[in-house]
């Protein structure tokens, strides 16, 4: 699946940032778990209608983060604070607190890991600093420094690949992780301190210190279509809230009235 050729890969960087922290912000002021439990079908729907998303990459790409969903709801849920105990054994004790607060937690926490991974599945690195420099006034130095840290990303993995098969046939086994990690961590260390003084002297040689105004072959835009996606995300978000808030308060109306 290619994210970076999806409609919302034309969004623009910056406001599309922008617009994914608002709803995270927002996700951190709600107490409620059916309303973080929404917020996140949301953006799994945003992703399959604008982010190209199919069955296979969410199976591949979110269920996994289900584990930490359980583990954050037992956690809160078990040995959570409450007075309606709804089970109790050994040192595990229950409550309707602690349900609330741990679906409110995980799907939140859910919520943060699916708009974050919608962000970086369907944006390109470049236009994500070019966006930085021009809408976020981002100086050059660092946006440029920022691109060609992201770019030794791949680097490093595919030189740790190359670190492991080397060890490999010249017959080194690491015994256990914590050596494999001291063994491996030193001479990417070093070759990534090598890299970044070549990369310095370079974009120093080449005028990226920030003392002369530059040009740019491409200058990235607010657009309509910018505009368009983040007031449909927060009439969505707004939608889905009041949504869930009237649900509750019918559903205590009933009760209250049937009591």
């Amino acid at each position: 699946m290619n994210g970076t050729s999806t409609r919302l890969a034309r969004v623009n960087p910056a406001v599309k940032l922008t617009a994914h922290l608002v709803v995270m912000l927002f996700l951190m002021m709600i107490a409620d778990p059916v309303t973080s439990a929404l917020l996140w079908v949301l953006s799994i729907v945003i992703g399959v209608l604008l982010g190209g998303w199919n069955i296979q990459y969410i199976i591949k790409r979110i269920v996994p983060y289900f584990a930490f969903f359980l583990l954050v709801f037992w956690m809160l849920a078990a040995f959570g604070k409450g007075e309606h105990i709804v089970w109790e054994f050994a040192w595990f004790r229950i409550t309707e607190e602690g349900i609330y607060n741990g679906l409110t937690i995980a799907f939140r926490m859910l919520g943060f890991v699916t708009y974050g991974l919608l962000f970086t599945s369907t944006t390109d690195t470049t236009q994500l600093v070019m966006s930085m420099i021009h809408q976020y006034r981002l100086s050059p130095k660092w946006g440029y420094g920022l691109l060609a840290g992201l770019r030794f990303i791949p680097l490093f993995q595919s030189e740790l690949a190359q670190m492991k098969a080397a060890h490999k046939i010249r017959g080194f086994h690491a015994q256990g992780k914590l050596k494999s990690f001291a063994r491996y961590t030193l001479p990417l260390f070093t070759q990534g301190i090598r890299k970044a003084e070549r990369v310095a002297v370079a974009m120093e040689a080449r005028g990226f210190d920030g003392a002369k105004p530059r040009t740019y072959y491409h200058v990235p835009t607010i657009r309509g279509m910018d505009w368009m996606y983040c007031i449909l995300l927060f009439t969505a978000v707004l939608g889905l809230t009041a949504l869930s808030f009237s649900f509750g308060w019918l559903h205590w109306a009933w009760t209250g009235n049937s009591a």
